[in-house]
């Protein structure tokens, strides 16, 4: 059993058909029983992704609401979270003046940092960061992740 840490890049994957969903639904599914960690942030972030998609005319109004709904269970029953701390939000200043990242996806990676310093401990090798953000990959592979790119695998 794989531990990852997922960025909204790759999550919104599971509620939104595009390449590397197959991967994403799959590895998520309540069958696998992997655990599944986030950012506290990324409840923002996917409903951000929804309500955009929907404004691009990329998913309906109704697919949007049901996409919200599920989100809304997995958040609730499947998913753990990390609540962003002081120490997160030190280390996320920290990667933006070391790497050209934007602010939330600092936030995702100072989470999985964090977490990578604790499963390295107890379970190594088994912890994995999931994004299907290149430079984001790049960035995390360089701090010392093991990391995996669902666009991959489709």
């Amino acid at each position: 059993m794989n531990i990852y840490f997922f960025d909204t890049s790759a999550l919104v994957k599971r509620y939104v058909d595009e390449n590397g969903s197959n991967w994403v639904k799959d590895t998520t599914s309540e069958e696998k029983n992997n655990p599944i960690i986030l950012s506290h942030i990324t409840w923002v972030e996917v409903l951000s992704a929804f309500t955009r998609l929907n404004r691009e005319k990329k998913l309906s109004e109704s697919d949007m609401d049901e996409s919200i709904e599920i989100f809304q269970y997995d958040w609730n029953f499947q998913y753990n979270s990390i609540e962003v701390d002081d120490y997160i939000i030190q280390s996320s200043g920290d990667l933006v003046r070391k790497y050209p990242l934007r602010a939330y996806d600092s936030i995702q990676l100072a989470s999985a940092l964090k977490l990578n310093s604790i499963f390295l401990i107890t379970t190594p090798s088994a912890y994995q960061f999931v994004s299907a953000d290149k430079r984001l990959i790049n960035v995390a592979q360089n701090e010392g992740l093991e990391t995996i790119n669902p666009n991959e695998y489709e």
